[in-house]
């Protein structure tokens, strides 16, 4: 009994240091099997049936240095590159010259409604409340894209930091929703101003109106939030050209590595949303404006009301045509090219064009131009 129990004790340690041997080989395999699974994800190819044998702890903690590595660089890249406008270098200069010219005209016109506003007790009305909060709007829409453009034009290499792309996709986000629910306001004001005139000023207080504003940055800032996590969540692990002049959702979603079939259903839904429910408000309100319009007497005030809802109805026809072809459409009808085009129309023109239409087809704009001038002179 005591021989016997000698050799079970002498024998014990010889079986543990089997039993770790054993369980060490299985942790190596089975370590090397998940990694063999991940790479063949990683790189797209099937994984092959075969067993892998137990490599060396060299060799192992190589391939994990590796494998760790290949999942930095697959998260996120240093920068993007930006095509442009055009690559012809003959074109670049009046290009550059033009988008100077459209850009000063878009801030002096945006920043003189603001200014108007601000100095002339005429304009202290909820439209020209509404309408000073556009051309901010407009002209941080304009400034967040245009500089980037005047500045790729004289660059030989166009490139864009991520957290500077991811910073200029979350601002355009803000204006163009802010934009969007700004434009919805103004046709709900004109509906109140036409179809209520006797409770109009109860309606849009100045509270009202500026509970109003507030909450359309708001939401602004939510949808920006909700599409920027959207793009950016996916991987961008390599091709990390933007065939665009600035970081729009389209293109960046189709340079992903990773696949963005969710992010594309959620972002189509919120701009749907978006833009179906606005444009639902904006057509009622002019239904009934349209109506109360056709039932007035005197041809004077018929006149002067069609040529206030005219001005808006032009800004609202211009933002949201552009917006329904861009973004209600699936990523596979996307053309680059008209998307260019769509894009450089809502983000660089209509800026500049809506200070335009709400100037010179409103006499009161035009009358508090003149009165100023006449003060300063």
């Amino acid at each position: 009994m005591g021989i016997r129990a000698e050799i079970n004790t002498a024998q014990q340690p010889l079986m543990n240091c089997s039993l770790l041997t054993h369980l060490r080989l299985q942790s190596t395999r089975t370590a090397e099997f998940l990694m063999q699974l991940y790479r063949g994800a990683l790189l797209g190819i099937k994984h092959s049936r075969d067993r892998p044998t137990c490599p060396s702890p060299r060799r192992f903690s190589q391939k994990i240095g590796l494998m760790g590595a290949a999942l930095s660089n697959c998260t996120r890249v240093p920068n993007f590159i930006l095509s442009g406008i055009t690559d012809r270098t003959e074109l670049k200069f009046p290009l550059f010259t033009v988008f100077l010219a459209v850009y000063i005209i878009t801030m002096a016109g945006n920043l003189g409604i603001i200014f108007l506003k601000t100095i002339d007790a005429r304009l202290h009305t909820p439209m020209y409340f509404f309408l000073s909060n556009l051309a901010f709007v407009d002209t941080s829409y304009s400034s967040a894209i245009t500089p980037k453009i005047l500045a790729d034009l004289l660059a030989e290499r166009k490139s864009i930091g991520y957290s500077g792309c991811v910073t200029q996709l979350f601002l355009c986000c803000i204006c163009g929703t802010s934009e969007c629910l700004l434009l919805t306001l103004m046709a709900y004001d004109r509906y109140e101003a036409i179809c209520n005139p006797l409770h109009y000023s109860v309606i849009m207080s100045g509270k009202v109106c500026v509970c109003l504003v507030t909450g359309c940055y708001i939401v602004g800032i939510f949808y920006s939030v909700v599409l920027t996590v959207c793009v950016f969540t996916s991987s961008f692990c390599g091709p990390n050209v933007i065939n665009h002049f600035y970081c729009d959702i389209p293109p960046l979603l189709q340079i992903s590595c990773s696949r963005t079939h969710i992010s594309e259903i959620v972002i189509f839904a919120q701009v749907g949303i978006l833009c179906i429910s606005t444009t639902m408000i904006v057509l009622i309100s002019y239904i009934c404006i349209l109506s109360t319009i056709l039932k007035i007497c005197s041809s004077e005030s018929r006149q002067k009301a069609f040529s206030t809802c005219s001005s808006h109805m032009m800004a609202v026809c211009l933002f949201y045509g552009t917006v329904f072809y861009m973004y209600l459409q699936p990523s596979s009808s996307h053309s680059l090219g008209q998307d260019k085009i769509a894009s450089l129309f809502y983000s660089v023109m209509i800026p500049m064009l809506n200070p335009l239409i709400y100037s010179f087809r409103n006499k009161e704009v035009k009358d508090a131009f003149w009165r100023v001038l006449r003060k300063t002179v």
